[in-house]
């Protein structure tokens, strides 16, 4: 018999498990591409990697979406863990084309059944001892954990690279499969404290059995949920501009995100001495991320949520722009930092747009479309921008795809005509 947790003990779990589960791609997330090009892929393969687990998260979120609430939080969160596993092994043992685009739909696959099971259990298990009680508060420091484990797991990424232990010890091979073989065991560990700490607050209501009839009912609507989403865009022109600018945006990630290693490999001249820096690099962009978004704040009260919106794309593209120009490591990583900082402050004035143009009925709607969107222009855009680096080379493929991106801020004019005409909106009181 399992004892009801309070809500101080879920929160803490919440922290831990939020943790254990990013912690392991801190490892990763600075480096992966140059696993992939060091182990015989091409650019333009290692980004198709890269679109396949898109796609796939694409095709299963909506389906997979009712899973949880059907069959409760604690299996399907226990599936995802262990189907991060079964990931992990797999990147870590991929040595082609196929064997990484299988690890890619593993992992596209996990990503599809982690989203959201841990927060509504956390939600579920708070509102048994105080029902409806508000959650943002420790929503909010859930995040700020999740960044600091991921940059404090790409600084260990990058200590282990640096100091390469196996042929310190006369076993030489590839410094950065131990990034990746640390990150498959710590899956473990994830997998492990899942188990031991998830516990399922009681149900009421329907049987398991008809919930998960309703959950498969559910996951049959996704056509029509899809369908119900693009009449919306269709009726709101403003709306539907907004969510375009995904086109663009998604195209300046794969610069700053995909091919920001393989560039300072090149100018480097070693994917371990790129690897060990990448990841003070990405722990540096993960801080200055969120100065970005503070700034979003700021550009928004003074300049209007569009004008932020808009200057944050155009400094983000220009920032990626420089990114492909630069010569030297030092002028490449502040260009980095610099289009990171902007991309952090591009994406509230964007959020707080697209609320604009939602309803509470159709919200959440909205917000997927615009996601979808992401991950099929970034699916489809990548393949693409990899092939040309290929032929072209990174710096001309880096500047293309930022010039590309460039042009996203033109999709944001509508909403700024609409805000013009919009009425002034107090601001909501603040409660001391």
């Amino acid at each position: 018999m399992t004892t009801h947790l309070t809500a101080r003990e879920a929160e803490r779990r919440l922290y831990v498990l939020t943790v254990t589960r990013w912690f392991p791609v801190g490892l990763v997330v600075g480096v992966m591409i140059l696993v992939q090009t060091s182990r015989g892929l091409s650019i333009a393969e290692a980004a198709t990697v890269f679109s396949i687990t898109g796609l796939t998260t694409f095709l299963l979120e909506l389906p997979t979406s009712g899973f949880a609430d059907a069959v409760g939080r604690r299996p399907v969160y226990l599936a995802a863990a262990a189907l991060n596993v079964v990931a992990g092994v797999a990147f870590f043992l991929a040595d082609s084309f196929l064997t990484f685009a299988i690890a890619g739909v593993l992992t596209g696959a996990f990503r599809a059944l982690d989203s959201g099971p841990l927060e509504a259990w956390f939600v579920d298990t708070v509102h048994v001892e105080t029902p409806g009680a508000d959650v943002d508060r420790q929503l909010s420091r859930s995040g700020t954990y999740l960044g600091a484990a991921i940059a404090v797991g790409a600084l260990v990424s990058g200590g282990l690279i640096w100091w390469d232990p196996a042929a310190r010890l006369g076993h030489p091979g590839h410094a950065l499969d131990l990034a990746v073989g640390v990150f498959a065991a710590l899956n473990v560990v994830h997998l492990v404290a899942s188990a031991l700490l998830v516990h399922e607050p009681g149900t009421v209501g329907a049987s398991r059995r008809e919930r998960f009839a309703e959950a498969l009912r559910e996951g049959r609507r996704s056509p029509a949920v899809i369908a119900d989403g693009l009449r919306l865009l269709g009726r709101n022109k403003v709306l539907l501009a907004i969510v375009g600018v995904e086109l663009f945006w998604s195209v300046g990630m794969i610069v700053f995100e995909s091919l920001m290693p393989l560039r300072l490999e090149e100018l480097l001249g070693s994917a371990q001495e790129a690897g060990s820096l990448m990841g003070a690099v990405a722990a540096a962009g993960w801080g200055i991320f969120a100065a970005g978004s503070w700034l979003a704040g700021v550009a928004s009260g003074r300049l209007g949520v569009a004008r932020a919106a808009m200057l944050g794309r155009v400094l983000n593209a220009v920032g990626a722009v420089v990114m492909g120009l630069v010569a030297g490591p030092l002028a490449l990583v502040a260009a980095y930092l610099f289009t990171y900082s902007m991309h952090g402050m591009n994406g509230p004035p964007h959020a707080a747009l697209l609320h604009r143009e939602a309803e509470s009925r159709n919200r959440s709607t909205v917000l997927s479309m615009n996601s979808m969107v992401a991950f099929l222009a970034f699916a489809i855009a990548a393949p693409l921008v990899g092939a040309f680096a290929d032929h072209a080379g990174l710096q001309v493929a880096m500047v293309t795809a930022s010039a590309w991106s460039l042009l996203g801020v033109l999709l944001y004019v509508p909403a700024r005509r609409k805000e013009r005409e919009r009425p002034p909106v107090p601001e909501p009181s603040v409660v001391a």
